[in-house]
């Protein structure tokens, strides 16, 4: 045979073979391709938009009541959960499973609906039991917060109605002052708030620390200007004291007060309509300004009677020892398990809608008697506050709860009923022994 035509057909010999080689490679390509797909897409996805987790492959299969669930026991209209989908884009710590139901992983229980979705950042009736997620998805034991309310769910996850956490407003008067920065760094470390009645004289000298007042929660109160006896001027006068105060505030940060409370506690109807705000009283007299002394003022408001849900109590942060003593009542409150609040947080959360009226506490038997006006649980609640304005049910003398000593605020300054206007040292932060 001829040398030439053996070549030729030796080299369609070898293309036949690399064709062969190529197409048999191709196809293993194609397979591998379609096989990483199908492994993408069906088990690294979900592993990946989990990272570390793992399903338990335990799961119930119940199915969670449709979007719109009834929140309605857990007394807020604003912890519904979002529906979440198991893949989507926000999902990142989550693997999802093929199984409707609970699932658990090594960071906690979540709830897997039969459409994909699981729950976030709320509360989701399932199967009859109110449940708490976070914003992962993870059901939530222990106090759990929305908005001014605090919710408490079992171990189990399931919502408890019956535990109700105390809540406690603190109050300061007479500042800001030099001590005012201190306290309110332990606040924020607690995230603890409190409510701050401020003297429009001494606002101008710190204004910063009025700004972070509100930035860590805490609510701007007005205490006049310069802590006059409302019961001693005319009301313009009063109008412009409050309307001072007011002013500084703003100049500030930007804000007026909220609440009011009025210097020795002297106001009555006609001040009250004339500032057109609430006036806080209070339930608890610390009597700091007295005593000026740290354990004193720490022991008093921790063996006070009155230390129960709805308590408010007096204090002053113009006062070293009162400010340090303040340091060590936060944290220990809320180790006893109070949540500090500001009024207008305590209002809210009982269910009080603030107006110009007379506030000294909000205890459950006060509410219940109808003492506390704009109280939305108790249907007399209007009537009472239309009728007086005080909220105490009494003429617009101090009531038994209102520990002022001020009696009818004709003589503050004589110190017989246990307050001193102490402004005659001249203290340009009016560190007024005032109790007020």
């Amino acid at each position: 045979m001829d040398r030439r035509v053996l070549r030729e057909r030796m080299r369609r010999k070898q293309r036949q073979i690399r064709r062969r080689k190529i197409i048999k490679l191709v196809t293993y390509v194609v397979a591998m391709v379609l096989a990483v797909i199908f492994v993408i897409r069906g088990v690294i996805f979900p592993i990946v938009s989990r990272i570390g987790g793992k399903s338990t492959g335990s799961s119930q299969q119940v199915q969670a009541d449709a979007e719109g669930e009834d929140t309605s026991d857990s007394g807020t209209d604003s912890t519904e959960a979002q529906r979440q989908p198991l893949k989507g884009q926000s999902d990142v710590t989550k693997v999802a499973s093929l199984t409707p139901g609970w699932h658990e992983d090594d960071n906690g229980r979540w709830y897997q609906n039969a459409d994909g979705t699981y729950y976030t950042n709320g509360f989701a009736e399932i199967d009859g039991v109110e449940y708490a997620f976070d914003s992962n998805g993870y059901m939530q034991t222990g106090w759990v917060t929305k908005g001014v309310n605090d919710y408490y769910f079992n171990d189990d996850g399931s919502y408890n109605p019956e535990k109700k956490r105390p809540l406690i407003a603190l109050t300061f008067d007479d500042g800001p002052g030099q001590y005012t920065d201190k306290l309110l760094d332990c606040l924020e470390e607690n995230n603890a708030h409190a409510t701050f009645f401020m003297l429009g004289m001494n606002v101008q000298n710190y204004q910063s620390e009025v700004k972070r007042m509100l930035d860590i929660g805490c609510e701007i109160g007005n205490h006049s200007w310069d802590h006059k006896n409302m019961f001693e001027l005319s009301l313009d006068d009063v109008a412009k004291q409050f309307n001072d105060a007011d002013q500084a505030l703003i100049d500030a940060c930007g804000q007026a007060s909220t609440v009011v409370r009025a210097p020795y506690g002297n106001c009555d109807d006609d001040i009250i309509s004339t500032v057109g705000k609430p006036f806080i009283m209070w339930s608890i007299d610390s009597l700091d300004w007295s005593y000026m002394d740290a354990d004193l003022d720490y022991n008093g408001i921790m063996n006070d009677s009155g230390l129960q849900d709805g308590a408010v109590i007096l204090m002053h942060d113009i006062h070293e020892p009162s400010v340090e003593a303040a340091i060590r009542l936060i944290p220990d409150l809320i180790a006893q398990g109070y949540k500090l609040v500001t009024i207008s947080e305590m209002a809210q959360a009982k269910n009080v809608t603030l107006q110009p009226a007379r506030y000294a506490e909000f205890w459950q038997s006060a509410l219940d008697e109808g003492l506390v006006p704009g109280y939305a649980g108790n249907s007399s609640s209007e009537d009472a506050s239309s009728e007086d304005s005080s909220g105490s049910g009494s003429s617009d003398d101090s009531s038994e709860d209102f520990s002022d000593g001020s009696g009818d605020g004709s003589d503050e300054s004589d110190g017989s009923d246990g307050y001193t206007d102490g402004s005659e040292d001249g203290d340009e932060d009016f560190s007024s022994d005032s109790g007020e």
